[in-house]
């Protein structure tokens, strides 16, 4: 990432340096708090963020499962996002709200304290890794299985819920590889460290149902896509074997966008090469977070 000039907290846009939080504050103790990922593209009309509300109401719905309530509005959230993309003269970004208690709370209760919000942006290229966009990703099955649904709020976009993908995905690159996919307690195939999976099997999409998995809205968004491409999408239940034998296999986040899965544990995903489907799902999306379509214009709020 590459440091921006500004940050917007509650309300005011202060300069990056000055964005700080008191060493006593729950949310660093505990990771009591909620956050999202969102971005922003230079389309030839200016820069867009894609799907800007719909974050927004995940972030408000995230607060809501853990039991605290957002001190902005959605409108105030929205405006507050194109107030400091305006301030950093960004033409292109990625955008990181976050919601915490930055004092107190040490008894781990957290009902008299204020709670805070942030937006940050900055520069953020390929995240699986330069080049995987084009050339695909090679990923391990983690040692670490993906949180059991009663564990913890798996629907919010929880701060303490990504200690998992962090270790899973440092395990990951420290063993060469770019990603890690993650398992869940009954041995199916779960996620990436922040991604969600497709599988291409005899020309249809597969991919697991969401019961204990974050709403992914990019996961929405390839959904929408590959059906008015004519394509068949699936939800279900499959094993690491069903990877290995898949026609092709991609990852999808907001930060992963759409990114070819090519290896699993150092075997080859069909040919081994990005697929014909899944460039053809690249193309749909790209297209339509650049703005090059209007068919979904509704989807881009223009900073």
């Amino acid at each position: 990432m590459e440091k921006a000039e500004k940050i917007w907290i509650n309300g005011e846009v202060v300069p990056w340096d000055d964005a700080t939080v008191h060493l006593v504050s729950n949310t660093l103790h505990y990771g009591f708090g909620v956050f999202e990922g969102i971005r922003c593209y230079k389309t030839d009309t200016g820069p867009a963020v894609f799907r800007l509300r719909e974050h927004m109401v995940r972030l408000a719905r995230s607060a809501e499962i853990l039991g605290f309530s957002l001190p902005y509005t959605l409108d105030e959230l929205v405006e507050g996002t194109r107030e400091v993309i305006r301030a950093n003269g960004f033409e292109q970004c990625y955008i990181r709200p976050l919601a915490y208690v930055g004092e107190g709370g040490m008894g781990l209760s957290y009902e008299d304290c204020p709670v805070s919000v942030a937006i940050a942006v900055w520069f953020w290229g390929e995240y699986v890794g330069k080049g995987t966009l084009e050339n695909g990703s090679r990923a391990r099955v983690s040692t670490y299985a993906r949180h059991h649904i009663n564990t913890n709020m798996s629907k919010a976009k929880a701060c303490g819920n990504y200690m998992l993908f962090q270790m899973a995905r440092t395990e990951a690159r420290r063993d060469g590889y770019d990603e890690a996919l993650l398992l869940d307690s009954n041995g199916h195939v779960a996620e990436g460290s922040v991604e969600h999976i497709f599988l291409v099997r005899d020309g249809a999409l597969v991919t697991p149902p969401l019961t204990h998995l974050l709403d992914g809205i990019t996961r929405n968004t390839v959904i929408v896509l590959a059906r008015e491409l004519g394509l068949e999408v699936r939800e279900e239940l499959f094993s690491r074997d069903h990877v290995l034998t898949s026609d092709e296999a991609f990852f999808v986040g907001t930060g992963a966008e759409v990114t070819p899965l090519v290896e699993l544990d150092r075997r080859p995903i069909g040919s081994g090469k990005p697929g014909p489907v899944t460039k053809q799902i690249q193309e749909a999306y790209f297209t339509t977070v650049y703005g090059r379509s209007n068919r979904h214009a509704d989807w881009l709020t223009y900073v």
